[in-house]
């Protein structure tokens, strides 16, 4: 049997991301493009977490005179613009292979998120796996709704009492000191 792998670094191709799902087209077509980018960010951030993923995602910067800029938003999430010239594209094959030889050390999985197939093809060379832009968005929509009913479901139960919160030893112990024995 093999052994976990102790880490996982999902890269993802922001744009192709926002073109493909629905939510986040919306977003942009009513809001536009800052505001997608803020709802993708924050459904990765949340996604990360849960999913215990280290996630960097890319933005083209390739029309604007830009250098290469990354944002640290938490510890498992970072943003990435690219320089000047520049795709998605590019900064993520590079990455790929960059930390090839890193990530098969370590054990470690690599994951590119797009829906170009192209791309798709050529990090599958660098040894990457991919998942599709679609996929990916179903996974972060199952994971967060998973976590809604969570709650919804610990707040049901719990109630407004603060013996609720505690384990049914505990609560057992408090009714027989209520009762005197």
């Amino acid at each position: 049997m093999s052994r976990p792998l102790r880490q996982k670094l999902i890269l993802v191709d922001g744009y192709n991301v926002i073109g493909i799902w629905p939510r986040l087209q919306e977003s942009f077509r009513i809001h536009g493009l800052e505001t997608a980018r803020r709802d993708l960010i924050e459904a990765m951030v949340n996604y990360s977490a849960s999913q215990d993923l280290n996630t960097r995602i890319v933005f083209d910067s390739q029309y604007q005179y830009t250098p290469t800029v990354k944002e640290v938003i938490t510890d498992r999430l970072s943003v990435y613009y690219t320089e000047f010239g520049q795709t998605a594209d590019t900064y993520i094959e590079k990455a790929c292979a960059n930390l090839r030889q890193e990530m098969r050390l370590s054990k470690s999985r690599l994951i590119v998120a797009t829906s170009d197939r192209v791309q798709q093809l050529t990090v599958a060379g660098y040894g990457a796996e991919w998942i599709s832009s679609q996929q990916l968005a179903h996974e972060i929509e199952s994971v967060a709704s998973s976590v809604r009913r969570r709650c919804q479901q610990s707040k049901r139960r719990s109630g407004r009492f603060l013996a609720n919160y505690l384990d049914l030893e505990s609560q057992k112990r408090l009714a027989e000191l209520r009762m005197g024995k």
